[in-house]
């Protein structure tokens, strides 16, 4: 299933409260900040690649110089306890339109990638825990997956 925006529902002229998909990123609200960054991020990163038209046109500014182009319909950054990822996760992915993106723990437990995709592959979901998951979908399904979640503070 593709999850994204066609090209004529890029309004970049309008607030993002009023694109059709919404962006969160869940991440876990007992991690230390350099972890939590990190988590978002990473998630950030393998959701900005998979879903068509996220990030809008690069700016230039008045001596030239180019900035690369960001998330025109904006993300969110919410916090939750750990438990609540892996549930927030499942019920997404269950989710008709609603693409996931997300970091389990192993994934901060080393530093070789082969290890992590070993380690993820001998798991059962169900026994995977998570540090971050990214949402994108449509706002009304988006906003019942998270609902009462406070921004990472």
């Amino acid at each position: 299933m593709d999850v994204g925006f066609t090209p004529d529902e890029i309004r970049t002229d309008e607030p993002t409260r009023s694109a059709r998909l919404k962006w969160v990123v869940v991440v876990d609200e007992a991690l230390p900040p350099g972890r939590a960054a990190n988590a978002a991020i990473c998630v950030a990163a393998a959701t900005a690649t998979s879903v068509t038209g996220l990030i809008g046109p690069e700016a230039k500014d008045a001596d030239g110089a180019v900035h690369p182009g960001l998330p025109w319909a904006g993300c969110t950054v919410l916090g939750a306890p750990a438990a609540r990822l892996g549930e927030i996760r499942a019920k997404a992915a269950a989710t008709l339109g609603v693409f996931v993106a997300d970091m389990p723990v192993n994934a901060q437990a080393t530093r070789v990638y082969d290890e992590y995709l070993r380690q993820v592959t001998e798991a059962a979901g169900a026994d995977l825990a998570y540090h971050a998951v990214s949402l994108v979908g449509p706002r009304n399904r988006i906003d019942k997956l998270v609902h009462r979640l406070a921004l990472l503070g």
